[in-house]
């Protein structure tokens, strides 16, 4: 990465709050909107913008509380949120066709939910780990009790300081924890991206703490399959093998799609674009016919 010219650095408003994206350049040519995942940032697309931009124009948004975008006043971060944000980019961008919309977690949620709720401005989506969290994740509990959870929760969240770590090598230490599939030089890439420097010395992550608070409504599975049943473009669904996804298939959401394609990459976890690289970039090829 060091010897290759990277993005450049711009900015949009979507409800008040300026947010920032990356773009690779070739305006002249097709749309491709790479959308990260919870507490990740753009610069995690680094490397499969790199095989994309020369045949699209990529674009990667920092989401609301992420990267070098604002936080939300209040603490705002449901997945409608980054949907209109996901859409204001769009605007901003005024596509002259429809675009590619490439997601991973809870971006790859957000770009299936904008297909299906305007389909006509899609071309084909690519969604990384993006049909929620699994049936056993989802605790069937009173409303009143999620509520609870969720307000001592953010009481908790308000009290709660960004982390310091004394270099950069103990936040490359906290990110190979989080995911040990990483290579020495992701890591790295990855942390220098997702750090801000502390004016005593010391490095936090740039993501809202706000961000790891759970909504008291659960995941709503019927409306998604809705949402899901609307899209018209093709649909490439990735898992890894490793993961913690649930089986899409035996659960039942596979068949809100009218055509979706599904692909588990064997040795990856859920960074399945980090874990895997070059065999997720040869389905994506195959996939867009490149």
């Amino acid at each position: 990465m060091a010897d290759i010219i990277g993005p450049t650095s711009h900015f949009f408003y979507s409800q008040r709050l300026k947010l920032h994206y990356v773009d690779w350049g070739n305006p002249d040519k097709p749309l491709a909107i790479l959308v990260h995942g919870g507490r990740d940032h753009c610069r995690s697309w680094d490397f499969v913008a790199l095989d994309l931009r020369d045949r699209f124009h990529v674009v990667a948004p920092d989401l609301r509380g992420h990267g070098d975008s604002d936080w939300s006043i209040g603490g705002s971060y449901s997945i409608t949120d980054h949907v209109l944000d996901l859409g204001q980019l769009m605007n901003a961008l005024e596509p002259r066709e429809p675009v590619v919309l490439l997601g991973h977690s809870l971006g790859a949620g957000a770009v299936l939910q904008r297909a299906g709720v305007f389909p006509e401005a899609v071309r084909a989506v690519i969604a990384i780990e993006g049909l929620g969290p699994p049936g056993a994740m989802i605790r069937e509990t009173p409303a009143h009790e999620r509520m609870q959870h969720w307000v001592i929760d953010m009481l908790a969240l308000a009290q709660r300081k960004p982390r310091e770590y004394p270099s950069l090598e103990t936040a490359m230490a906290r990110m190979h924890e989080a995911n040990p599939h990483l290579t020495p030089e992701l890591q790295h890439h990855l942390t220098v991206y997702g750090v801000r420097r502390n004016e005593n010395g010391t490095f936090s992550w740039k993501y809202d703490n706000y961000t790891r608070a759970t909504s008291p409504f659960l995941f709503n599975l019927k409306d998604a399959m809705e949402m899901w049943s609307r899209i018209r473009c093709p649909v490439l669904l990735v898992r890894g093998d490793a993961s913690w996804a649930g089986d899409w298939e035996r659960d039942g959401r596979l068949d809100a799609f009218r055509t979706a394609e599904t692909v588990t990459i064997p040795n990856a976890g859920h960074w399945v674009h980090h874990d895997r690289l070059n065999e997720f970039l040869h389905v994506v090829h195959r996939f867009l016919n490149l």
